[in-house]
């Protein structure tokens, strides 16, 4: 089986392409946009260097492609869904046999964050295209949420406009494993929510903090404004605040309260927890 992994030089794609290499019976193409250094991947991955904005790259490193991998490309929304639509008119162009997408657990054009509606959207056009398909609808990163969780570390208080919205963090690891789950099987034709073993608010998720890296950590629920102007001060670029903003205004929503036992089912394995993640790396 040929399956290829876009966004093999990021965290997460690199992590889908070194599961997919550790078996005898799948040969990986590393789907990169830029060339890196040859001791990036395993000797026996593939590495096929293709812009998502260069529909004639794309068709190349998707030619005898049996599964195709697609892991989210970035930046603005407008940007990224335009991203997705020429890989999977490429995926449709070679006759891919299964796409197995990330999507995430709220994706839905009436979400207010800007990449559930991208996520919803992407789905869309792939079910549109008649490919056979898979999604695995992730919920926010334990790592990415690590970055407010270190702050508050240093400050005592975890300063965020999510109110009492409830999140299942899940480890990026587990999300990789999912996904390589799902290319390696037969389309399901249907998503997959990836999430962490347990929903809590933000409250919550200050305590296991505090109890994990014992230090004090409180939750302090501020107004999106607030947020916004102080986020705004430290010189963030504007198109990541307003996704910033945009994901807490979907938590408030009670979008990502959700607790479902897909990995398993997917991996044999048992997801993540928050607090196990923040003990390993205190």
């Amino acid at each position: 089986m040929r399956i290829a992994v876009t966004g093999a030089a990021g965290s997460l794609g690199g992590r889908i392409v070194r599961l997919l290499a550790d078996r005898a019976d799948v040969d990986v193409v590393a789907m990169t946009r830029r060339r890196l250094p040859a001791e990036t991947f395993p000797p026996k991955v593939e590495v096929a260097v293709a812009d998502y904005a260069e529909p004639p790259a794309l068709c190349a490193a998707l030619k005898d492609v049996d599964t195709l991998v697609l892991v989210s490309s970035d930046g603005p929304d407008a940007q990224v869904l335009l991203h997705h639509r020429n890989l999977v008119a490429a995926a449709a162009a070679e006759r891919v046999g299964h796409v197995a997408a990330l999507s995430s657990v709220d994706a839905d054009t009436a979400s207010p964050f800007c990449y559930s509606v991208v996520n919803r959207l992407t789905e869309e056009l792939l079910l549109a295209s008649g490919i056979p398909c898979s999604f695995a609808r992730a919920s926010l990163y334990i790592e990415f949420f690590r970055a407010w969780l270190t702050k508050a570390r240093a400050t005592g208080l975890l300063r965020l406009p999510a109110a009492d919205g409830r999140v299942s963090l899940v480890a990026r690891d587990d999300v990789a494993r999912a996904l390589a789950a799902l290319a390696v099987g037969e389309p399901t034709g249907r998503h997959h929510d990836i999430t962490g073993p347990e929903s809590v608010d933000l409250a919550g998720i200050a305590a296991i903090t505090a109890e994990a890296w014992e230090t004090p950590v409180a939750y302090v629920d501020i107004p999106p404004d607030t947020y916004c102007a102080e986020t705004a001060a430290t010189g963030l670029d504007p198109w990541w605040l307003y996704a910033f903003s945009s994901m807490f205004a979907s938590v408030r929503e009670q979008r990502w309260d959700r607790v479902r036992n897909d990995y398993t089912q997917l991996t044999g394995r048992s997801p993540l927890a928050l607090r196990e993640a923040l003990t390993a790396h205190r």
